[in-house]
């Protein structure tokens, strides 16, 4: 059997960090599992940065974590010892905005599950933050962490399913699309995609004619992101550093980017992954060193 996992991995093309930086105009890189985990940087992170700052180099953070302000993020990556200023940092948070206005949605009531960031995201694209439990016209899951677990998603569902019952129009919003994320020595926690399936789940189970109770997901892979980068740099000219498959390889790709997987977060390829063959990166990236 590892035999056959091991025939069935793709021929993957190795490169070198100090490669990727003279190969690319712009590159973009994903936080969790590539520079940082929850207790500080990862390996060579803080000299890539530092580095990519001496040279200024353009580079921005894909980050599908939706729970911190770009300046708020910023100065986590400080305290971590990776100079990353705001202006640097694309949130799939900050993507509400234009999605609050592409769909009418100022003024709205907004149940957020998340801390206060995630609530900020909302008001400044127009929404109004309401309790889960007071009735709401979206509802958006911007982190899995900042209330009350059990309780907050039995209020959440309950209320979706009187509006349904009422056939009452809901908005069901999803910044961050990841299912699990990594953590200190190894572990995982799930994150708000879990969330949302198990929302749709629940849907899907009390109203199996109802194809449309589906969440509407913004960050990577889907492209609004990568517009946004792409809006910043001025150029197509990039190259996604990522560690899922799912999200950072496949989004790239479909947006027509480069893409490298680094092995230091989600995606593991000495497993034999299935998806790896179906969602093949560019590179394989085995360190952030500099040559």
């Amino acid at each position: 059997m590892q035999g056959d996992s091991k025939k069935n991995q793709p021929d993957l093309q190795t490169i070198e960090m100090e490669a990727l930086i003279s190969r690319y105009a712009v590159l973009l890189l994903d936080a969790y599992g590539v520079l940082v985990t929850e207790a500080g940087g990862l390996p060579g992170a803080a000299e890539l940065i530092y580095e990519l700052n001496r040279r200024q180099k353009p580079y921005y953070l894909l980050t599908n974590d939706a729970s911190k302000q770009p300046v708020t993020a910023s100065e986590r990556f400080h305290g971590y010892g990776l100079p990353i200023e705001t202006q640097r940092v694309i949130t799939s948070g900050s993507l509400l905005a234009g999605y609050f206005k592409e769909k009418h949605l100022a003024g709205a009531r907004c149940a957020v599950l998340g801390p206060e960031d995630c609530a900020k995201y909302v008001t400044d694209a127009g929404g109004m933050v309401v309790s889960p439990a007071d009735g709401f016209d979206a509802l958006v899951i911007g982190d899995e962490s900042g209330y009350p677990f059990v309780e907050t998603v039995d209020a959440v569902i309950t209320e979706i399913f009187r509006k349904v019952d009422r056939r009452e129009a809901v908005h069901l919003i999803l910044p961050n699309p990841d299912l699990i994320y990594p953590k200190t020595g190894g572990g995982f926690g799930i994150a708000s995609g879990s969330i949302a399936g198990m929302i749709e789940a629940a849907l899907q189970l009390r109203y199996p004619d109802h194809s449309s109770l589906k969440f509407d997901r913004l960050g990577k892979p889907h492209p609004a992101i990568f517009k946004e980068a792409l809006k910043r740099s001025g150029t197509m000219d990039m190259v996604m550093i990522g560690d899922q498959l799912e999200t950072d390889i496949c989004g790239a790709k479909a947006f027509g980017l480069d893409c490298a997987l680094v092995s230091t977060g989600v995606t593991d390829l000495s497993s034999g992954d299935p998806a790896a063959q179906h969602l093949p990166p560019t590179y394989l990236l085995k360190s952030l060193k500099l040559t």
